[in-house]
């Protein structure tokens, strides 16, 4: 049976006019200090009798109160409308508030955007793209960011923010070329990912921000290959501006950020000075005795064998055997090898080398993908390029005394190193140095190892500094002829021993144009490509990915075109034209 409510008569039953006050008084309909009156009421408080006793009720169900004229009918009852509300119908009423969004107090409810939304329409609002120009400036005052309650990087906003942000900016169409993040109270570290996602633009403006130092602009110009062509920077109204205008008249300042910024020609809205010759103009036909451009792929002197003078190769040879089996089996026994106050620190140096890269080691070596740097990373690894400033972490990861360098060594990823294997894997220099008073013993390995958690394999290079073990030492005592006063080793990707072996020194040393332009013609070679270039000669191998960038063949047509003409390089890319 549904719960009801009715209209009462105009004689109410005794309590209903109180039982109807409350439930209005519940409902929002009348006020809490509001007294109910009917039509007999008069205004000196008496009643007046009524001619009408009695009629009918009408009855109203739930269902009806839906119909909007009778919600009418409820929010303007007045002192002749008496109302008796009961049961489900009270509910009903009680959940509704007038004044809350819509009639009856029905809220209406607004779609929440996503923040990338939101800063997309900012970014588009404020691009102008005639000009291929984004204005960011005093991104706090901007009506959308105050409308959506964005986190505005430097007034509240982290990196990602400004990833964010430098992201959408990316996919803009026309690129942008010009970018002002004026006025935005903005960090070095908040500007990381700007060259990432905007690695074209020509001018930048980051007046009055929060730069402090010139180590702080590494987070924007530390970038290789990226904003070479940005020819203008403003930093003006930063400390790091404000600050340096006050030494030298601002010259040092000016020299530390051009050289940062080497393709600047604008800083501070100062033209840079540029170093210039007279010379004649550009000829279109060159002269019958030009000199022909150097097209040597090697130095004129060859890269030599391991080196070892003014030392007996037997003691070198001795300590290195013994040092590595007890680094591979037992390092704890290592403290016997080290001076009491000897130093000990190593580098995981987590790039892959460009020799890598190209013959694709680490993706074509069995077992390279499952190796991992955390280890390395989380045992104290002493990159001073990564701590940078933070000098307490730079001297927290240089080790000081033996039972310090084991303590470290211990805890690092166990090792194999294969002495015993082919001897052009390792590759070592040694010499006599001074050492305080005396003399001492410099000593360099190259070479590589097996993690053996994963089986995978790494390159190393690795300095001693030796001096003989003193008589009744605790070296001396436990068979060490010689004692490590320091130990510095480079953990690096696996880049091939053939780096070391004698014979023609390649060329590797290329301008930053060069650098740029082979990045650009760098190709990728398949598997099977990559394994008929890692067992060439080095020599030979570098000559045939010359050939495949320079005319698309791939290397066994290289090879091929290298091979008819003697393998000289010149000759196979003229033959090359002659027949295409």
């Amino acid at each position: 049976m549904s719960t009801m409510s009715t209209f009462s008569s105009p004689t109410p039953a005794p309590g209903s006019r109180a039982i109807a006050s409350k439930a209005l008084r519940k409902a929002g309909l009348i006020d809490s200090d509001t007294t109910m009156r009917d039509a007999t009421d008069r205004p000196g408080g008496r009643k007046a009798s009524s001619k009408i006793r009695s009629h009918r009720p009408h009855v109203i169900g739930i269902k009806d109160l839906r119909d909007p004229r009778l919600k009418a009918a409820a929010m303007h009852a007045g002192p002749s409308d008496p109302l008796s509300i009961r049961g489900a119908g009270a509910d009903r009423l009680k959940a509704t508030r007038i004044g809350t969004g819509g009639p009856l107090g029905i809220r209406s409810r607004t779609t929440k955007i996503k923040p990338v939304e939101a800063w997309r329409q900012v970014v588009k609002k404020r691009y102008n793209a005639d000009l291929q120009y984004l204005n960011l400036e005093s991104l706090i005052d901007d009506e959308l960011v105050k409308k959506y309650h964005l986190s505005v990087p430097g007034r509240g906003g982290d990196v990602r923010d400004a990833a964010v942000i430098f992201k959408l900016a990316k996919e803009l169409t026309p690129p942008v070329k010009t970018l002002s993040l004026s006025n935005n109270q903005l960090k070095g570290h908040q500007l990381q990912h700007l060259s990432h996602y905007l690695p074209d633009l020509v001018n930048l403006s980051l007046q009055n921000n929060s730069i402090q130092t010139l180590k702080e602009l590494e987070y924007v110009a530390a970038r290789r290959g990226r904003l070479q062509n940005l020819k203008e920077l403003i930093l003006l109204g930063n400390p790091v501006q404000l600050e340096g205008s006050k030494v030298d008249n601002g010259e040092k300042y000016r020299r530390d950020v051009t050289a940062r910024f080497t393709s600047l020609e604008v800083l501070d809205q100062v033209a840079v000075a540029q170093i210039a010759f007279d010379r004649p103009g550009p000829s279109t036909s060159a002269p019958a005795n030009a000199a022909a451009k150097p097209t040597s792929s090697t130095f004129p002197v060859e890269m030599g064998a391991s080196f070892i003078t003014g030392v007996d190769g037997a003691l070198v040879s001795n300590f290195l055997v013994r040092f590595f089996n007890a680094m591979d089996n037992q390092r704890s026994t290592l403290i016997d090898a080290y001076d009491p106050n000897a130093t000990f620190s190593f580098c995981a140096n987590t790039s892959i080398p460009a020799r890598a890269r190209v013959q694709g080691f680490h993706t074509s070596m069995k077992n390279q993908k499952k190796l991992s740097w955390a280890d390395w990373l989380a045992g104290g690894s002493r990159n001073l390029e990564r701590v940078g400033t933070n000098f307490e972490r730079a001297l927290k990861s240089l080790h000081v005394g033996a039972e310090e360098a084991v303590k470290v060594l211990v805890g690092l990823p166990r090792t194999k190193h294969d002495i015993t294997g082919p001897p052009d894997r390792f590759s070592l220099d040694s010499f006599p140095v001074l050492l305080g008073q005396g003399m001492g013993l410099l000593l360099t390995v190259h070479g590589q190892f097996t993690e053996v958690s994963v089986e995978g394999i790494r390159s190393f290079d690795r300095s001693f500094i030796l001096m003989p073990a003193a008589e009744g030492s605790r070296a001396k005592v436990n068979g060490w002829d010689v004692v490590i006063v320091s130990d510095q080793w480079t953990v690096r990707q696996y880049s091939s021993h053939e780096a070391w072996k004698p014979g023609p020194l390649l060329v590797q040393a290329l301008s930053r144009e060069q650098e740029v332009q082979q990045q650009q013609q760098q190709i990728t070679f398949d598997p099977e490509s990559q394994a008929v270039l890692a067992a060439m000669p080095e020599a030979q191998r570098n000559l045939v990915i010359q050939v495949c960038q320079q005319t698309k063949l791939n290397v066994r047509f290289s090879v091929d075109c290298l091979t008819g003409n003697g393998w000289d390089l010149n000759r196979a890319i003229a033959n090359f034209e002659q027949v295409k």
